[in-house]
């Protein structure tokens, strides 16, 4: 670098010359060009040494401004573009015109906590930025591969440290002002490969709205959080997502007064830990100074750390002042626990008094575990503001189990957004003067009627706990996260829509919080029913009236794939950890393969009608090549192998991470790859037993994973066409071949079904008993068939599953599953 960059900005502007530093919509500047912009502006600053006013935007000039500052040893204040510092240009005029005395370590000045034009700042060294902006390089790992996106404003200490990190790891910044909600930001992202973005808790609620979950972003490393804590279940979520997608989430903990950052949450640890900040930044130290009345093991959580600022300026004399801390007190309660990890509880500031109690405003938030509820108490009652209209009318129950307060109190109010200071905080100011108002009034707020019984999260939770056998589940936890499958989510879909009258997109990685926030009034006859459990209920019975000859629809059992592999995806891959993903596919597996084998022992042990390959599933690998009926049961035997197999194969760590970072890829190359072993195999048209075999009919599942993970139009469009092209010529009957292209096309409907209820309750027995159906109706049918009763044959078969479906030979099978995969 020139001289003149060596003597200020060096410690900002690391990378090689010819790599990329700053992209924009425009162009791309390498480190040279940007050292050349740089030199140009220091030149324009001229030798006045008086602080550099800059209103900041996300925008090229604002960049090279703030580095030519540096460069030219200039401190400079970022405000925001358009605001009015009417005050603070009065308050510093001495400083901006060079009149005044600066401390020659001076370099930064911001507003605290978000503030626009405050005439309190902070000062930040020199030697602060450098500290920071190499510590939290160091942490996330950054390299001249990373392209970070601007996705919050770099006047704002938090979108600041991000260009100040990059660029000191040699890596680039994608320069945009556009929001995580604006479709061009993530085209933007895509075009330049973007590798990580930064967020507000606020930016999280709009990444729910966006459709975040369903995008495809193979060059994302990992998200950064911060700005204000986020609720454990969506950290959890996130992190869930992330894992799924190859990407991490990194929780943070930082000041303005800390030059951004203080500690962070090892992203492994995101989705056990998520209510924690985690350690300190490298370089950095905490302890806990006593607060009375507090609780044990709770007290000021204190910093200490080179990025520490060198104190306030209030007026245009503090500017002369040198470094003044060593430490800082945050202000926030907190405590470490047992694992070393530090937690924040609250704030000292965040407490009030009504009725002589002193409340912790934020735990009652917490507690209330609702991003929409927020809580103050600026007088002499406890003010709840929520964005939910479903939550007004429980509120002040809800409060009486964390605080001894009567209804009189505690008044609610429906907003339709929380209000925010310009860096995506809550404004808490703006919510004491809407409830110092509303004081002088009587409280309201409407009640909500038509909800069914049992909507609120408690109850919710009691299902989930049921169903799935976990009584340690929270209303923070999701299905997903509790470690649903498909043989559970049945039962919880049903349950969930009869109780909500909606099964919300994505339901299955929500918390049960979120998903009691979204009942709503059922239609009065219909229930929403999952597609996936539809389909198991129309193709068991497809299955059975046509062995027992009362018609002829044959498809149901490759159709039965499919939706095994439109589960694998929403519940086998979703796990966190490489091992979890193994685990849930081989319990998948076993959860088929030990009800079969004990089914098929017992069968076999009083009849000839199965060998004891069959029982071990594996009549395709040492069974006859021609037709018997050990083949009835080869369905079981594809379910059972290729589920093992996939968990083989995704304990390889290079191809776990190829398929979290291109789901959707990764999906259609499997069905590629199963169609072309199918092809030179056999051809088009598969033979007798041929078309039951594994290697021939895998296809068939492979496009059930693909139409889960198909989430835009072009990628739904796409798994059609390969269903069609899949389906086509495999049976060499068309009217099969139709039937099971029929059945795959509809997994891609990307809402449930409205089924009238008595039927929807018929349908969820049916398909929770699809696997006992199968087994036992070989057993039933073939007599009243033969007597010439194949109706009474089919409601037979269908009694008898669902019979020992909901008997102890169910019971037996689960226990034994959740022993062996432990």
């Amino acid at each position: 670098m020139s001289s003149t960059i060596a003597t200020g900005a060096h410690l900002l502007l690391n990378g090689r010359p010819g790599d990329p530093a700053v992209i924009t919509a425009e162009a791309t500047l390498t480190y040279a060009e940007l050292e050349q912009a740089v030199t140009d502006r220091v030149a324009a600053y001229g030798v006045t040494r008086g602080v550099v006013l800059l209103e900041a935007g996300n925008d090229l000039d604002s960049v090279v401004g703030y580095l030519a500052a540096l460069a030219a040893r200039r401190p400079v204040l970022l405000t925001p573009p358009g605001s009015d510092l009417g005050e603070l240009r009065a308050r510093y005029r001495a400083a901006f015109e060079g009149s005044a005395v600066l401390h020659p370590d001076l370099a930064l000045l911001l507003s605290t906590s978000g503030s626009t034009g405050s005439p309190k700042l902070v000062r930040l060294s020199r030697d602060n930025l450098a500290a920071n902006a190499a510590s939290i390089a160091a942490y996330l790992g950054l390299t001249s591969a990373d392209r970070a996106m601007t996705s919050l404003p770099l006047h704002y200490c938090y979108g600041l440290s991000v260009l100040n990190s990059h660029l000191s790891a040699g890596a680039a910044v994608i320069l945009t002002d556009l929001s995580v909600a604006d479709e061009c930001f993530w085209e933007v992202a895509a075009r330049n490969g973007a590798t990580s973005f930064a967020g507000v808790p606020y930016t999280f609620d709009l990444l729910d709205t966006s459709g975040f979950a369903e995008r495809s972003l193979p060059s994302l490393r990992y998200i950064t959080q911060a700005g204000g804590k986020m609720p454990p279940e969506t950290v959890r979520r996130y992190a869930a997502l992330g894992a799924s997608r190859g990407w991490d989430l990194v929780v943070m903990y930082g000041q303005t007064e800390a030059t951004a950052r203080m500690a962070y949450l090892p992203p492994d640890l995101a989705a056990s830990r998520p209510e924690a900040i985690g350690i300190p930044i490298p370089g950095g130290h905490f302890r806990l100074d006593p607060v009375d009345g507090v609780g044990e093991g709770i007290g000021e959580l204190v910093y200490s750390g080179p990025n520490v600022m060198m104190g306030y300026a209030e007026s245009v004399g503090d500017l002369a002042r040198g470094p003044e801390l060593t430490e800082l007190r945050t202000g926030d309660l907190a405590r470490q626990a047992d694992d070393g990890l530090w937690e924040i509880t609250g704030r000292r500031s965040r407490f009030g008094k009504v009725l002589g109690l002193r409340l912790d405003l934020d735990r009652i938030e917490s507690e209330l575990l609702s991003g929409g509820v927020r809580a103050v108490a600026p007088g002499g009652r406890l003010h709840l503001f929520t964005t939910d209209p479903g939550s007004v009318a429980g509120l002040p129950e809800r409060v009486g189990g964390i605080v001894a307060l009567p209804r009189a109190a505690v008044q609610v109010h429906r907003i339709d957004e929380v209000p925010r200071t310009p860096n995506g905080k809550v404004d808490y100011a703006t919510l004491n003067a809407w409830a110092s108002v509303a004081d002088a009034g009587p409280p309201a707020g409407p009640a909500v009627e038509g909800l069914a019984a049992g909507t609120d999260a408690e109850a919710l939770r009691t299902v989930y706990a049921a169903v799935l056998g976990r009584p340690d589940a929270t209303v923070a936890d999701s299905f997903v996260s509790l470690g649903g499958d498909s043989l559970s989510f049945v039962e919880i879909a049903t349950q969930l829509g009869e109780r909500l009258g909606t099964l919300p997109t994505g339901w299955q990685h929500r918390s049960i919080t979120e998903l009691a926030a979204s009942a709503r009034s059922p239609r009065r006859w219909l229930r929403p029913v999952e597609i996936p459990v539809l389909l198991r209920a129309v193709a068991i019975v497809a299955i059975v009236g046509s062995h027992a000859d009362v018609w002829t629809l044959l498809g149901g059992a490759h159709i039965l794939l499919a939706v095994a592999g439109f589960n694998l995806a929403r519940f086998g891959l979703t796990a966190p950890t490489r091992v979890l993903r193994a685990r849930r596919l081989l319990r998948g597996a076993a959860a088929v393969a030990l009800p079969a084998g004990l089914w098929v022992a017992a069968v076999a042990l009083v009849s000839d009608r199965y060998h004891w390959p069959t029982a071990l599933g594996l009549n395709q690998a040492l069974g006859s090549d021609e037709w018997t009926r050990d083949w009835q049961l080869w369905f079981l035997e594809v379910i059972t192998w290729s589920f093992a197999g996939l968990a083989v194969l995704l304990l390889v760590p290079v191809l776990d991470r190829w398929q979290r970072r291109h789901r959707f890829g990764a999906a259609v190359a499997v069905v590629g790859a199963t169609l072309a072993v199918r092809y030179l195999w056999v051809g088009l048209e598969a033979g007798a037993t041929e078309r039951y075999t594994i290697g021939c009919v895998l296809w068939c599942l492979a496009l059930g994973w693909a139409a889960a993970e198909a989430q835009r139009p072009w990628q739904r469009f796409l798994v059609a066409v390969m269903v069609v092209v899949g389906t086509y010529g495999f049976f060499g009957d068309p009217v099969r071949e139709a039937t099971v292209a029929l059945g795959i096309l509809v997994l891609l409907i990307p809402w449930p079904a409205q089924v009238p209820w008595p039927l929807a309750r018929v349908t969820a027995v049916l398909a929770a008993s699809s696997l006992w159906i199968y087994l036992v109706h070989w057993q039933v049918y073939p007599g009243l068939e033969a007597a010439g009763l194949g109706w009474l044959g089919v409601l037979a078969s269908l009694a008898a599953g669902v019979a020992v479906a909901l008997g102890p030979a169910a019971w037996v099978s689960r226990a034994r599953v959740a022993r062996l995969t432990a």
